[in-house]
């Protein structure tokens, strides 16, 4: 049974001050029993341990290679460690399934809060929002599991007594369920966070957005035109409501991704991870490296520039690249603890259609010189933050002179997004201080790092997990969705007009003069012929690249094993059709004991 617990998070640190500090006096229990939701307190504390569960997949290690690895986005980085969810050689029950338990946990706590807290005392209004945020969680949790596993189990009543016998239900009524949730949480949340559910916990807009990709989703599912015009109309009715919502786009896709524009105008939904330590699950300064709830989400795309930047690195004479020197750079709060678990699909293909390309640069991450969102997602430059004295005479420096790094104005690596003669240790016949590492050089150990999610905060103790939130939703998405579901309905000049404004945001650079900024708006505008589906993949690459969505958007689309074999040189010899579900755990299958056994997914 679901255990409350006292941590809380996703906006509800709001009720530290509140007034509402009951929750945090509510003693942990082995077991849940009705009762326990005839108090507001009790209500706030099952909708709050939901929101904690949230966290524990968010961020966490298994949960991102789970969403992101077997994709067009993402390869092995040099410390992937097991190559299975990457290539999907092996995948099975015992290895995948992360959430799966925490879901149907939740799902039956959020069900207690809705059978039994109907009659708690408190005004009406404030008992619908409660109602309504555990409607919209059970919703969450049930489209999360719908989208991954297909037919699941489907509960809408509180189980109190242990059972070993389980079935799955179609996913047309797990759907069903869903969007009756959805409709009616829209319906009693607030446009705006409000007391308890501060921060960016369920708002109208969330629940209204979470609906239209259901409707998106089931749409591509049943191919079902009336879904799309509903995904696409919520769409629209959220954006022509933004002001009431306070909800809008940065001028600079960059703002979007400043820890203090966190909980800012354009973020719509977050798992949080709280700055006060105490709610946190690990020791300040203890250097954790995984477990529950820890956000890692920082780390897993970075390479390990404190000790793959040697100075002196040469390309030898199969053009690789080969790390020699005193490393140019140690690890500091800024560029972060590197993990090198995943990184950009940079990967060439040898042969046919795409030979010489790879997805990263030569798919999603056109147009780089007005495109803003490369610039402002990838770490592509590492100033020196260590002092190195280079001799002339030291092992394989080839640029014959002696001299000494400055730290804070040197740089000790350029990942140019474009091949630079000379390089490592030139830019042409100029010696370079530190070195240059072009495409041709990337592999699994040197790349350029996402940026996104980098946490300086953590100051002295950057080896500790990051306190800013998981940021699951976005207001560009909003867009980018209504796109895909107008293009779907068969209105491909709406869908252009709204993936323009995603476009010309992110022509914008706080750098270009004014007439600079009009010329890239005008380049990267486009019409309704350039509107594809593959167009809108790749454009949501260039907006959502590593921000835990990109195996749904591939599932939802039907376009995994195409978009795999065409770009994932890892995962194209094995990557099948039955791969758009995933293994049901071998742990569910193990526990039903009673009547007919639970059905794996086709395939596993």
């Amino acid at each position: 049974m679901k255990s409350i617990k006292i941590f809380i998070t996703a906006g509800m640190v709001a009720l530290l001050s509140s007034g509402c500090e009951k929750v945090l006096e509510e003693h942990p229990q082995s077991q849940i029993v009705p009762s326990y939701f005839n108090s507001p307190s009790g209500v706030l504390g099952g909708i709050a341990g939901v929101y904690n569960d949230i966290r524990s997949q968010w961020g966490t290690e298994g949960f991102t290679v789970e969403m992101q690895a077997g994709t067009d986005e993402f390869i092995q980085g040099l410390s992937a460690g097991t190559p299975i969810p990457y290539t999907y050689n092996g995948l099975n029950g015992s290895n995948f399934g992360s959430a799966w338990g925490v879901a149907f946990q939740d799902i039956n706590t959020l069900n207690g809060v809705l059978q039994y807290g109907q009659t708690i005392d408190l005004p009406d209004a404030t008992r619908k929002q409660y109602l309504a945020q555990a409607k919209f969680l059970r919703a969450f949790w049930y489209f999360y599991l719908v989208q991954t596993w297909g037919d699941v189990p489907l509960h809408t009543e509180f189980i109190t007594v242990p059972s070993q016998a389980a079935s799955r239900q179609p996913a047309a009524q797990v759907y069903e369920l869903i969007i009756k949730d959805l409709t009616e949480a829209a319906a009693d949340l607030p446009n705006q966070p409000a007391a308890p559910f501060l921060g960016k916990a369920a708002t109208k807009p969330v629940a209204q957005f979470l609906l239209a990709k259901a409707y998106l989703t089931r749409g591509w599912l049943n191919n079902t035109a009336a879904d799309f015009t509903k995904a696409a109309a919520l769409c629209d009715e959220i954006i022509a409501g933004k002001s009431a919502y306070g909800l809008d786009l940065w001028q600079d896709y960059g703002d979007a991704f400043v820890p203090a524009n966190d909980y800012g105008k354009e973020t719509m939904f977050v798992s949080d991870h709280v700055l006060d330590p105490k709610y946190g699950y690990y020791n300040v300064g203890g250097a954790a490296g995984g477990g529950a709830a820890q956000n890692l989400s920082p780390w897993f795309t970075n390479w390990n520039y404190p000790n793959n930047s040697g100075i002196n690195s040469f390309k030898n004479a199969a053009g690789g690249f080969v790390n020699s020197g005193t490393s140019g750079m140690i690890r500091d709060s800024y560029y972060g603890r590197p993990y090198v678990r995943m990184r950009p699909n940079t990967d060439k293909w040898p042969t046919g259609p795409h030979a010489g390309k790879n997805y990263f640069l030569d798919q999603a991450f056109t147009h780089r010189d007005v495109d803003s969102r490369f610039a402002n997602s990838f770490y592509t430059v590492y100033i020196s933050n260590t002092s190195i004295t280079n001799a002339a005479n030291a092992a394989n420096n080839s640029r014959g002179i002696s001299y000494t790094t400055v730290v804070g104005q040197d740089t000790a690596v350029w990942l140019p997004d474009y091949e630079v003669p000379g390089a490592p240790q030139f830019v042409g016949t100029r010696p370079f201080k530190g070195i240059v590492v072009p495409p041709s050089l990337w592999n699994n150990g040197i790349f350029p790092a996402l940026k996104k999610f980098m946490d300086p905060s953590r100051g002295a103790n950057f080896n500790d997990p990051s306190t800013r939130p998981c940021v699951l939703y976005r207001f560009s998405d909003v867009y980018m969705t209504g796109a895909e579901a107008h293009f779907k309905a068969g209105d491909a000049v709406k869908a252009a007009s709204l993936i323009n404004v995603v476009r010309q945001r992110a022509a914008f650079r706080k750098s270009n003069t004014t007439a600079q900024n009009a010329a890239a708006v005008a380049a990267m505008t486009i019409t309704a012929d350039d509107v594809t589906l593959d167009f809108i993949l790749d454009e949501r690459s260039r907006e959502f690249f590593g921000e835990w969505q990109r195996w749904h958007d591939l599932v939802r689309t039907r376009s995994l094993v195409r978009r795999v074999q065409e770009w994932n040189q890892e995962a194209a010899p094995y990557v099948k059709d039955f791969n758009m579900l995933r293994p049901i755990p071998q742990s569910q299958i193990d526990r039903v004991v009673d009547g007919p056994a639970f059905p794996q997914n086709s395939g596993y």
